[in-house]
């Protein structure tokens, strides 16, 4: 099989998703403005002409068109609908694949109505869609997406590699937070994932357990914001900012913390970051939207809060905190839930026999 991906190179799903089928001894085109290297990964490097973003995207078109006519693959896939989904509609090839990643059909098309018309062409032109949230079928048929073209696939969670035996004593004691209780938060520092809300838990946790830690991995715009509301609550010492930890240091990362968090108040469906940490064993405590209830029963195998709720927060993880054994059992059940329903492998496995029906379809 011979298969181009149109997306961002820089992100792990691209490389999860282009690995494997490297893996298989595919031909495995990438089309990106961020370049990524994988063994015999054919890579096609899109650079930047002009500072205006309009005229950079004509003359990617153009280009990309020309590079997808020269390879003939058996099949054209595109990342992020507002984006490299545009770009590989533009290049008029079928079939042609689009996976949706959640804000470019749940935020974007609202916050710029401009976009609409866009994205309902380019998800028209679609031979087939795949997101990885029951929710976002809904908002995907209302911009004209067709059901029957619709498929849950989950970005899926390489069980190999995140597992509770990848926890790292080194790594405490590195980050100074050895026989320290350890929460951890690996979303970007972005305003969608409210980052602030957990901040604002850190002072009230640090009454009841004041040898606590908070590790609040990744980046993004309110970086700055968040250091010095940390600042200001007078809770810096016990806040570590990491930034954007590689993803092969990750799985040590999440099995050395005691409880994750995610405070986010928009996802497609169950994010790469929580599923991550399910696999690792993790005691999780997730906002209420999407499909969290879903994956994690409240009271059960984590506990599911309001967004936009410090309060609520704090009291889950001084609740974790104070019972372990809970804690532990949460996470045993919550990485049977990953390995049952969101194994990395299993989903690819499922793209490929979708791809090997589509090239069917249109060989007939």
């Amino acid at each position: 099989m011979k298969l181009v991906y149109l997306a961002s190179g820089k992100s792990i799903h691209t490389q999860r998703w282009v690995n494997y089928f490297v893996d298989r001894d595919y031909e495995v085109h990438l089309i990106t403005d961020a370049p990524y290297n994988y063994k015999s990964l054919q890579v096609h490097v899109l650079k930047q002409y002009f500072g205006n973003r309009v005229l950079n995207l004509l003359i990617w078109a153009a280009r990309i068109k020309k590079i997808v006519k020269e390879i003939s693959p058996d099949v054209l896939h595109s990342h992020y609908v507002t984006s490299y989904g545009s770009l590989g509609a533009c290049a008029a090839f079928h079939p042609f694949v689009i996976t949706v990643w959640g804000s470019d059909i749940l935020v974007e098309p609202k916050r710029f109505p401009l976009l609409k018309p866009v994205v309902k062409s380019v998800l028209k032109r679609a031979d087939l869609i795949t997101c990885d949230g029951e929710h976002v079928k809904g908002p995907l048929t209302n911009l004209g997406a067709d059901p029957g073209k619709i498929n849950i696939i989950f970005f899926g969670t390489d069980v190999k590699r995140f597992s509770p035996e990848k926890r790292d004593s080194k790594l405490l004691e590195r980050l100074g937070v050895a026989g320290c209780p350890v929460i951890i938060s690996t979303r970007k520092l972005e305003p969608i994932y409210d980052i602030p809300s957990l901040i604002q838990a850190v002072p009230l946790v640090l009454k009841e357990f004041p040898a606590a830690k908070f590790i609040i991995a990744g980046d993004g715009s309110q970086k700055e914001v968040l250091k010095n509301l940390a600042a200001s609550l007078g809770v810096t010492p016990s806040v570590i900012f990491v930034g954007d930890i590689p993803n092969a240091e990750l799985p040590g990362y999440l099995a050395s913390a005691d409880v994750y968090v995610s405070t986010s108040t928009s996802d497609a469906g169950l994010s790469a970051g929580t599923a991550e940490a399910m696999a690792c064993g993790l005691p999780v405590i997730v906002t209420d939207f999407g499909d969290n209830r879903g994956w994690v029963e409240d009271a059960v195998n984590g506990f599911v809060i309001p967004t936009h709720n410090p309060t609520s927060l704090l009291d889950k993880i001084v609740y974790l905190l104070k019972n372990k054994e809970t804690g532990k059992t949460f996470g045993t059940k919550s990485r049977k839930i990953i390995e049952e329903r969101n194994n990395y492998y299993k989903q690819m496995d499922r793209v490929d026999d979708l791809y090997q029906e589509l090239i069917k379809g249109y060989k007939k």
